[in-house]
């Protein structure tokens, strides 16, 4: 017997369900974020050099945010212009450059972050800490699942 997945199949409910709850969740960031003139994409690069203090190359940036390269240096170009980051000779490879976040961009995360993760804590107020666990595991799971539907010229699958 086939499992056929109809309109009516809870996993398909789930599956929009989730596709409008990511979509929210976007508009939201961008709309939050706004308040300091940055994007969620633009928070997402100051968040990961602030994780990374060392810098990362673009090729890194691009990997860990799951975007093409030339989307990054869009990022980076607009973050180096407000002095958020700077890009630095790696002494080993004189083509290549680490981006690195500036007292400024730390210290524009020093006030975001306080809010961001009030936030955070807001959005899954409803959800018990278990349950976001469990939820993680699921949602890594689907995630993994896309990917080998999608095959090896999806974004930041392994190839």
């Amino acid at each position: 017997m086939r499992n056929k997945c109809g309109e009516a199949d809870p996993r398909y409910q789930a599956l929009i369900e989730l596709l409008r709850t990511a979509d929210t969740v976007w508009d939201a960031s961008r709309v939050f974020f706004g308040r300091w003139d940055l994007s969620p994409s633009q928070f997402n690069v100051l968040n990961l050099l602030r994780l990374n203090p060392a810098g990362l190359s673009q090729t890194d940036l691009s990997r860990q945010l799951i975007m093409h390269r030339s989307n990054v240096t869009g990022l980076v170009d607009r973050l180096e212009q407000r002095g958020l980051v700077e890009r630095k000779d790696v002494a080993a490879d004189r083509r290549a450059y680490s981006v690195v976040l500036t007292d400024a961009g730390a210290a524009l995360l020093r006030d975001i972050l306080p809010r961001y993760y009030r936030g955070a804590n807001e959005l899954w107020a409803h959800v018990s800490a278990k349950r976001a666990a469990e939820l993680v595991g699921d949602l890594r799971q689907v995630a993994q699942n896309a990917q080998g539907i999608a095959g090896p010229e999806m974004p930041g699958s392994a190839s």
